[in-house]
């Protein structure tokens, strides 16, 4: 018997919150959390975009893609659909025909662990997408199973359904509702922290000087020449 699990959709993630999260980076966030970060094998196919959303997860197995034609009507605006393939990678669950039904949704975008297919189509169809490639060899309607809405791992990072997904060129973040904010806010203040700094190298002030990195050295050189002295003296 198949086996198909699905669970209710997660609530969505505050509009103002998503809009503030496609203003920074995922690898901003990088500088201060090492968790929910899949690895870099997933990339966008053919855009620049920066989407933030909250995460619905999929499971499919193998070559079956049944429950993806099923659940996307139930995606809208808001939405980033996130697939674990469960360890294949030589089917594509994605290609032209899925992306122009995805995109009807109004869903914010796709992750998927695994490849895709018909990348120019997918492009010409306006879905943003992060994949492992490509392949020319698609799923089928094979009625085998999955599940929606369950944990999922893509590339090595555990996501829930609900948290806040950031994907753009730089990589890809995961993001529990709880601390979601204060991710997007710590973020903000380091970018724009950033931007005051720029024109200090400009004016000629070295890294080392702006960031503190000089000073650090210099204290720890000063403190083990101390220490060579005092032991020269005795």
């Amino acid at each position: 018997m198949p086996a198909f699990v699905l669970r209710p959709m997660p609530a969505m993630l505050p509009a103002a919150l998503l809009d503030q999260a496609r203003m920074v980076c995922a690898a901003t966030i990088g500088h201060f959390r090492f968790l929910g970060f899949p690895d870099g094998g997933i990339r966008p196919i053919g855009s620049d975009d920066r989407i933030a959303g909250t995460a619905v997860t999929l499971a499919l197995p193998g070559m079956d893609s049944t429950l993806l034609h099923h659940i996307a009507g139930m995606l809208g605006p808001g939405f980033i659909l996130v697939i674990d393939r469960l360890g294949d990678q030589r089917h594509a669950c994605i290609g032209g025909g899925v992306a122009v039904a995805l995109k009807k949704t109004g869903v914010e975008g796709v992750v998927v662990d695994g490849p895709c297919t018909d990348p120019d189509e997918v492009q010409a169809a306006g879905l943003p997408l992060w994949s492992r490639g490509t392949s020319p060899i698609t799923t089928r309607l094979q009625g085998l199973g999955g599940a929606f809405n369950l944990p999922v791992s893509i590339g090595g990072a555990v996501v829930m359904p609900g948290d806040l997904i950031i994907a753009d060129v730089g990589g890809i973040v995961a993001i529990p509702p709880v601390e979601a904010e204060a991710a997007v806010f710590r973020a903000a203040e380091m970018e724009a922290a950033e931007n005051r700094m720029l024109p200090r190298l400009d004016e000629g002030e070295s890294l080392g000087d702006i960031s503190g990195a000089t000073a650090m050295i210099k204290k720890a050189t000063s403190v083990l020449t101390e220490a060579l002295a005092l032991q020269e003296r005795r």
